[in-house]
């Protein structure tokens, strides 16, 4: 199997996919050896490590930069996060999504919320935006390229459970390979998102939402934990730098 092949396969096992959140070609490669199955770039910690906030603040050709780096040097597939796509209007998304499946990757993930304001795209308009990246990847030899359609719905509406089950239907139906939910995390909401969505359920690690076990009962298929892991290792990183400078003394470093 080729690595979308693979990616496919995972999210069909019995076994729920734990996704590692990689930023960097160091991080990736520590996973991977961890023992991960495949690796999902987080788009916060690559900005974060950068200078940037997250949000589409880094140039787009040093984005895909690096996630051609992690994507040439892990033998496991890789899934993109290119946040809304980078893009005002349908064909840059869509160029856009075309050159990182040509480096490699074998997913990734967009999400329908807005970058100028609040807000997220109306769902016909995302739905025909999913349409065309299907249509443009099938075309370009990318049959089965994994789009992970993720819907913001938990991070800025009240009562979101049936608007996000009305949007994960028609991202679906245009095209969609699995349905990404940030901030999902009742037990009840969750069963309810997989008994009417059609394919693979993404959740994020959140305080409270942790075990992959019980994640996998409720009908998850794939779990990924964002920045989570990236932000634990920079306060590590600052920690082990202000003890250096306040014990003027290296001797913890070969502890």
């Amino acid at each position: 199997m080729n690595r979308i092949q693979q990616f496919n396969a995972l999210h069909t096992s019995e076994e729920l996919l734990f996704l590692g959140n990689a930023w960097d070609l160091l991080s990736a490669v520590a996973l991977e050896r961890a023992g991960f199955k495949a690796i999902g770039t987080t788009s916060w910690g690559i900005a974060n490590t950068l200078g940037f906030a997250d949000g589409e603040l880094i140039d787009f050709d040093q984005h895909v930069s690096i996630i051609r780096t992690i994507a040439d040097h892990v033998q496991i597939p890789v899934s993109a996060d290119i946040e809304a796509g980078y893009g005002a209007d349908t064909a840059t998304i869509v160029e856009h999504v075309l050159r990182v499946a040509d480096v490699g990757v074998a997913g990734i993930n967009i999400e329908d919320s807005l970058k100028t304001k609040k807000g997220l795209r109306e769902v016909e308009l995302h739905s025909k935006l999913l349409s065309n990246i299907r249509a443009a990847l099938d075309a370009h030899g990318y049959r089965e390229f994994f789009i992970n359609a993720r819907t913001d719905t938990y991070l800025q509406k009240d009562a979101p459970l049936a608007e996000t089950i009305k949007r994960a239907k028609a991202y679906v139906e245009s095209g969609a390979s699995g349905i990404f939910v940030p901030g999902l995390k009742v037990d009840d909401e969750i069963r309810e998102v997989v008994l009417h969505v059609k394919a693979p359920l993404n959740v994020l690690s959140l305080p409270g939402l942790t075990n992959v076990r019980k994640l996998q009962e409720l009908g998850v298929k794939r779990f990924s934990f964002g920045n989570a892991f990236s932000d634990n290792i920079i306060v590590a990183l600052q920690r082990n730098a202000e003890q250096l400078i306040n014990l003027q003394d290296t001797s913890h470093l070969y502890s």
